[in-house]
């Protein structure tokens, strides 16, 4: 993808079909499906594409073993009904970007002999729920094989687990890997541009154009289109109001935290669950990226655009890790963290105004605003982005187009890097340009079938094939990469979002941001 390319096609395109603001999953996965049905689309976001929620989640897909648990308690059909979408959607998320994701297994330590049962009736109805789209049978685990798993576990209380599997993806590079498709389909994609303010029909108060700010190179242009998306998940209610100040907020906002340990911590390929903390939330213990992920907590929060990490997180989180491994972690070996803010739908009943976050179903609605005709898709969760882009679309055909329905054809779309995507290419890479096993596995599970790309960078700058840092397999030919290919504007972008050093570990990432910079320079010198 170029950038100037992209700005040239929005400045030269009358009017758009479709507009959408806000390039996280959703509105990506929009941008795609549209792309798909022949419809002309423009995808806009003030931040980067997954600038927010969706580069910050728990890097997993998944239906969500505690929304079952609610809803079999609670008998609550619609919990049930959003774990069984959830599930059957993973094996889609699996199959159109294989380089990006992966099958992961995940036990749930039990301390005596009824939670072995609890939890094995739990994960055998988990899996009947995802019928022929189950990955791998669950099954009751003695002491001594759960330990052949994950020896770091505390083993004096422990009395079996149960294991099951779930789905694990690269959140921001497979948000990237959408818009990228989205573009090859005909999209015009563009990150750092703002919405800045609605024009309207003056007799029926309908959106016809978008005022727009480019905040690169501080231009302003207007966007015209017959439908405008609000994909901006915790931040929709903002654009909801700019759209037509009368209406009243729909979205609360929950905060999730995460740490980075060192792999040491957890060596093997299997994540731990922690089905119940004392508060009544779950965490996990992921293998990721050669590093371990916890998380993630989950409490109401005020809506800001870069929530930090808290040392009361960090606390709380490393309490639970050290509740189940044997050997004791400390604050200093957390690597690196983030929070990220989770959109949850509010029922418009009153009662919902002051619900806890935990308790609120993370499902979607399409809502359309009767007087400007703004189309909000709000809630939902990374696994169901495409059913939420899907459930938009044709809603939009029907309630606002007023056209023949166009069939959905995006749970067959291969994402790029994923086409025709065979791991062991990265033996080819080694024989070809010479870089370490270590480099090359690593390009071929961030780029898929495009490495080649990134490494043919190398072949007249041999010192592009350099590590940013000792300790991690990242190499310069990526930043040249990801500012040339992959519209990056910031160092964030880089590394961030692009090779996601800087959520791996933060000592090594301001090592590298130099270069970064360095990098930065030369392209914005040539725009």
């Amino acid at each position: 993808m170029n950038r100037q390319e992209q700005i040239e096609h929005l400045q030269t395109t009358k009017e758009f079909d479709i507009c959408v603001i806000g390039a996280g999953a959703t509105g990506a996965g929009i941008a795609l499906d549209a792309a798909l049905r022949g419809l002309k689309v423009v995808l806009i976001d003030k931040n980067d594409f997954a600038g927010q929620t969706s580069s910050k989640s728990t890097k997993l897909i998944h239906g969500g073993v505690r929304y079952l648990e609610q809803a079999v308690k609670k008998l609550d059909w619609e919990q049930f009904k959003m774990v069984r979408k959830s599930l059957r959607e993973r094996e889609t998320l699996l199959k159109n970007a294989p380089h990006l994701t992966r099958p992961l297994a995940l036990i749930t330590p039990c301390f005596n002999f009824f939670e072995g049962i609890y939890y094995t009736i739990g994960m055998k109805m988990y899996e009947w729920i995802s019928g022929s789209q189950s990955i791998a049978k669950s099954e009751w685990l003695s002491k001594k094989e759960t330990l052949d798993l994950i020896p770091e576990l505390k083993a004096k209380r422990l009395s079996s687990s149960v294991l099951y599997y779930d789905g694990q993806l690269d959140d921001a590079r497979y948000c990237l890997a959408i818009v990228q498709t989205a573009a090859a389909k005909g999209a015009v994609v563009l990150n750092h541009v703002q919405a800045i303010k609605f024009s309207k029909n003056e007799d029926n108060g309908r959106l016809k154009s978008l005022n727009v700010r480019d905040l690169v190179s501080e231009e302003d242009s207007v966007i015209k289109a017959k439908v405008f998306i609000n994909a901006t998940g915790p931040f929709a209610d903002s654009i909801r109001i700019m759209a037509n100040a009368k209406l009243k907020s729909r979205i609360k906002v929950s905060r999730g935290a995460h740490v980075i340990l060192p792999r040491e911590v957890m060596k093997g390929d299997t994540a731990i669950l922690v089905p119940k903390t004392d508060d009544g939330r779950v965490i996990f213990m992921i293998p990721w990226q050669d590093q371990v992920l916890v998380g993630t907590t989950d409490e109401a929060d005020e809506l800001s655009e870069n929530p930090k990490l808290e040392d009361y997180e960090r606390t709380y989180l490393l309490e639970y890790v050290n509740r189940y491994i044997e050997k004791t972690v400390t604050l200093d070996q957390i690597k690196s963290g983030f929070a990220g803010l989770r959109p949850l739908l509010q029922a418009q009943l009153q009662t919902a105004m002051n619900a806890d976050t935990k308790s609120i179903v993370r499902d979607h609605e399409v809502e359309i605003d009767r007087r400007s005709k703004l189309v909000s898709i709000m809630g939902g969760k990374w696994t169901t982005y495409r059913l939420m882009a899907k459930d938009t679309l044709d809603t939009i055909y029907t309630e606002v187009l007023k056209k023949d329905l166009v069939k959905c054809t995006s749970e067959h779309q291969i994402l790029h890097g994923g086409e025709n995507y065979n791991f062991e290419d990265w033996q080819n890479l080694i024989v070809q340009y010479g870089v370490s096993e270590w480099t090359a596995k690593h390009l071929m599970k961030k780029y898929g079938t495009h490495a080649q790309k990134v490494l043919q960078l190398t072949d007249n700058q041999d010192d592009l094939k350099n590590l940013l840092s000792p300790n991690h397999p990242f190499i310069k030919a990526e930043v040249v990469y990801a500012v040339n290919e992959e519209m990056a504007i910031t160092t964030d972008d880089v590394l961030e979002r692009r090779l996601g050093l800087k959520l791996r570990d933060e000592i090594a990432s301001k090592v590298a941001e130099s270069y970064v910079e360095e990098v930065l320079g030369v392209r914005m010198s040539k725009i």
